[in-house]
């Protein structure tokens, strides 16, 4: 561990209290969930030195700890994308950080577009895999064997259908399929959608897979919720931007944050 981590895990230590088994990581048009925290405290990502500076609209920087509900949560809101710097370990010192600090389980969103006809933009998909498009690895240059981390179940199975029953109990549709990461900024090109398609992908986004890499490889588990905010380059005549990724996710956030927060209370670690 290196000293920034020590630095981090001790700083949330003392200003954030003991670790929840719980962190939430928000992507673009989910953090509304941060307000949904009661009773927390928040220390900015600038205080904590293993944790990145941010660059994206949406995203503010901070980690807020308390409860919904009775269940303790870390929240961040906001992570650094590989598409900023061409590196796939933006999040490495952060994710490093909870699991040092005792963060058991790693609770990922994001926006991402819709390959299947049926998922309209506004549902929400639970992921069950994922296509690491861009082959890049956070994980370059460990030492070690410890580098080769197992992926085959990189999105805990039985958290899924934990997630799946707390969806169902409050009435909300969850869609499950497999995630495909392109590197980004720029959207897909209908071809390349055509691709995804065929190679097995029901969403794809510009994050999400650096992250369970690097939450894997910390030891602690996974779950991952993707909202659709559009659908796919060549489904539909739209013009995509991120602008239009944050409207359509700010359109859809009270339901997402509400099956996100029952998700969360529904989850035994």
């Amino acid at each position: 561990m290196n000293e920034d981590i020590q630095i981090s895990a001790g700083t949330l230590q003392h200003r954030l209290g003991p670790a929840p088994a719980v962190a939430v990581l928000l992507g673009s048009g989910w953090a509304p969930f941060a307000a949904q925290v009661q009773g927390g405290a928040e220390v900015a990502y600038a205080d904590l030195p293993a944790f990145p500076a941010l660059g994206v609209g949406g995203h503010q920087g901070l980690v807020r700890a308390g409860h919904i509900g009775s269940t303790p949560v870390a929240v961040l809101a906001g992570r650094k994308h590989a598409y900023e710097t061409g590196n796939a370990d933006g999040m490495l010192g952060a994710i490093r950080t909870l699991a040092a600090w005792g963060v058991k389980l790693l609770l990922q969103t994001n926006a991402a577009g819709s390959l299947d006809a049926a998922m309209r933009p506004g549902e929400l998909m639970l992921i069950s895999d994922h296509l690491n498009i861009v082959q890049r690895s956070p994980l370059i240059g460990e030492p070690g064997d410890h580098r080769f981390q197992d992926m085959s179940s990189a999105y805990d199975p039985a958290l899924r259908a934990q997630a799946r029953a707390a969806a169902a109990a409050m009435g909300s549709s969850l869609y499950e399929g497999i995630y495909a990461w392109v590197l980004g900024p720029q959207f897909e090109t209908p071809a390349e959608i055509r691709m995804l398609r065929a190679f097995g992908a029901r969403a794809v986004g510009m994050s999400t897979v650096p992250e369970t890499i690097i939450a894997r490889h910390a030891g602690m588990k996974v779950l991952a919720l993707s909202m659709m905010t559009n659908m796919a380059a060549g489904m539909e005549n739209e013009v995509l931007s991120h602008a239009h990724t944050l409207a359509t996710a700010n359109a859809a956030s009270e339901r997402a944050v509400a099956t996100l927060a029952a998700v969360v209370q529904a989850l035994e670690v």
